[in-house]
């Protein structure tokens, strides 16, 4: 329906078109609900049909008519997401009594049950809130949780109502003990805490790179001459010293069988040439705890190819040979540089083998691009030219410029200006793409063994349509576990998308949440729409009466280094506005479940949902508030 674009209506001119309106809506209901017919043969969920009047309603661009409603003083329809027809009706009323009009007897027009019904599901899922915050706060257990009771016990104490196992991370050992901890925290405080475990979902991620050269490099400290100021100092221990301490600063270490080590005293030296065919020698200076310690007065390039040969000395200036054909062991290998810049080609490779560098000719020539396998290569086909990919949670992005039989081809479009670093087991995105994956890996598959008969949610991860939904209530029938909730884990482009059919086809079969999961979501949607879409998810499921969990990175900082950002002191106070929100683990999670507890606390005060609540504040010169109405502060 049209609207003018600065309307000028009369109060009979808004009414008209509202009633028109809500015909509209109640028509356009029908359509969205149709195709879900089949699952609902006696009626839709009261949370379905209003999101399905939601939905017609939010494809009308209802600014004009909200312009003209408030020059009226009526509500301009900006909150009606819990019960849209209870909306229009009331203002229907409204101006049915402003025109004298008959008012007519419609359903909904005096009773709000949207909100009541949302906080009921939350609670069905999350369990009972907490006396003065709504909001549910979930905290990823760290592997710690599996070995220290007391910090599950804290963590409950602090404020944490659900708690979530990672099934990519651990094992079922490990996560059987946290869940001990847990029931044993809950029975300790007499507080009921809910399990949510996350599916892994498929692993999407760059394979492995290959190891640089097995080499140590000893280099002394020099002057600004170049003349040797301070040695290079090695540490020899005996091989599988398991409980040695870390290399004191500075020095290097390496391993010798330990009747060889033995044989050593101090003043010995061994002798050698390196891997460049240069002649050093290593001076044992001292007996440790764990081994000996050398200096090596050259620069040395040393590999476990290197022989070395004992000489012992025999008066001044004179080495007696006691020993030769010595190896040192112990080398670590680190994992090749790729490093990408803008313009660079890197080949995503259907084979297994092991990520290069670019090879390059002499005079600089890219022969062979950089190339990294992806451990999942049959994705590989479902792409095509110009579909973008994103690496390492957006720290790399790309355009495929062809596909052939090595793989897909990428040209990189987005780095830092000095370039980034590619690493092993980073994820892999392809927005909007139709991976052709099963909703349900094999690992998926055998972790929902385990979590059907321990968990109360099940975190849903890559959920891309109500298909998917329809694949993991089988599996958990197959299991005996229909009453587990579901938390659908929007993450990609096709899940956002996908939204509306996910949550109307799957209203009604189980307990059901909805998790924002903002580190992938903005990698697939982009950064800057990150804000829109989330807003958008929070609507569409307070319209259905799903509860949300706002996740990632939420006080990220402060939970890993312990120090707060000032965005993400805001970033947590707008989390409230969902009905659970998720902190990851860290070093400082505690401090961060207080944080946040007191942070929803404060803000419950001030806003629910779109809500603002005007609670009486304390400013300078403004005097107490009215009785009757708390103060700020």
């Amino acid at each position: 329906m049209p609207y003018p674009a600065h309307p000028d209506l009369s109060p009979e001119q808004l009414l008209d078109r509202l009633l028109a309106l809500r015909e509209q809506v109640r028509q356009g209901a029908q359509r969205w609900l149709a195709p879900f017919a089949d699952r609902y043969p006696d009626s839709f969920s009261s949370g379905a049909t209003n999101l399905a009047h939601y939905l017609t309603l939010r494809a009308i661009d209802l600014r004009p008519l909200q312009a003209a409603l408030a020059r009226q003083g009526l509500s301009s329809l900006g909150r009606t997401e819990a019960q849209v027809l209870t909306g229009l009706n009331r203002v229907i009323h409204a101006l049915q009594r402003i025109t004298s009009r008959e008012p007519e007897s419609v359903e909904g027009d005096t009773a709000n049950p949207g909100a009541s019904e949302l906080a009921h599901n939350s609670a069905a899922l999350f369990g009972a809130p907490r006396q003065g915050r709504d909001a549910q706060i979930m905290v990823t257990l760290p592997s710690e949780a599996a070995d220290q009771p007391e910090l599950v016990q804290r963590l409950l104490e602090a404020g944490m109502d659900c708690a979530r196992i990672n099934c990519a991370h651990d094992d079922a050992r490990a996560w059987e003990r946290m869940i001990r901890h847990l029931r044993q925290a809950e029975q300790a405080l007499g507080r009921q805490c809910r399990l949510q475990m996350d599916l892994a979902g498929h692993k999407l991620r760059t394979g492995s790179l290959a190891l640089e050269p097995a080499v140590v490099h000893l280099k002394p400290r020099r002057d600004a001459l170049g003349r040797v100021v301070e040695p290079a100092r090695i540490e020899l221990l005996p091989e599988n010293e398991a409980d040695a301490p870390l290399p004191a600063p500075g020095h290097a270490r390496l391993t010798l069988k330990y009747e060889q080590l033995l044989a050593l005293r101090p003043g010995d030296r061994l002798s050698l040439r390196d891997a460049r065919g240069k002649t050093r020698s290593l001076y044992i200076t001292m007996r440790m705890n764990h081994g000996l310690l050398a200096e090596c007065h050259g620069g040395c390039y040393i590999t476990p190819e290197t022989t070395l040969a004992v000489e012992r000395p025999q008066g001044k200036q004179q080495w007696l040979r006691i020993a030769e054909g010595l190896y040192l062991g112990g080398f670590s290998r680190e994992t090749v540089e790729i490093r990408l810049f803008k313009g660079d080609r890197l080949l995503l490779a259907r084979n297994n083998l092991p990520g290069e560098p670019a090879r390059l000719d002499t005079d600089g020539r890219v022969t062979r691009p950089a190339h990294v396998g992806c451990t999942t290569p049959e994705v590989l086909d479902r792409l095509q030219p110009g579909q973008a990919v994103w690496l390492d949670d957006g720290m790399l992005g790309g355009i495929i410029d062809r596909i052939d039989e090595a793989g897909a081809q990428l040209i990189i479009t987005h780095c830092r200006p000095r370039g980034v670093r590619l690493l092993e087991d980073k994820g892999l995105n392809f927005p909007g793409a139709d991976l052709g994956l099963p909703p349900l890996s094999r690992q998926d598959l055998d972790d929902l063994d385990f979590i059907a008969s321990h968990a109360d949610l099940v975190g849903f991860s890559f959920v891309e349509s109500h298909a998917d939904m329809l694949a993991l209530q089988q599996a958990l029938a197959e299991r005996g576990a229909t009453k587990l909730g579901i938390v659908a884990k929007i993450e990609t482009r096709r899940a956002f998308e996908h939204l509306p059919e996910i949550l109307l086809g799957s209203l009604g079969d189980q307990r059901l949440g909805i998790m924002i999961a903002r580190g992938d979501l903005a990698v697939e949607m982009g950064g800057e729409r990150l804000a829109e879409v989330q807003e958008e998810i929070l609507w569409l499921c307070e319209a259905a009466h799903v509860p949300v969990i706002w996740a990632t990175q939420v006080l990220e900082s402060l939970a890993k280094k312990g120090i707060v950002s000032r965005p993400e002191l805001t970033d947590a106070a707008m989390s409230g506005r969902a009905d659970c929100v998720m902190l990851n683990k860290g070093p400082y999670i505690l401090q961060a479940v207080h944080t946040l507890d007191d942070i929803l606390r404060r803000m419950q005060e001030h806003q629910c949902k779109k809500t603002a609540h005007l609670r009486g504040l304390r400013l300078a010169g403004y005097g107490a508030p009215s009785s009757g109405y708390r103060a700020a502060g």
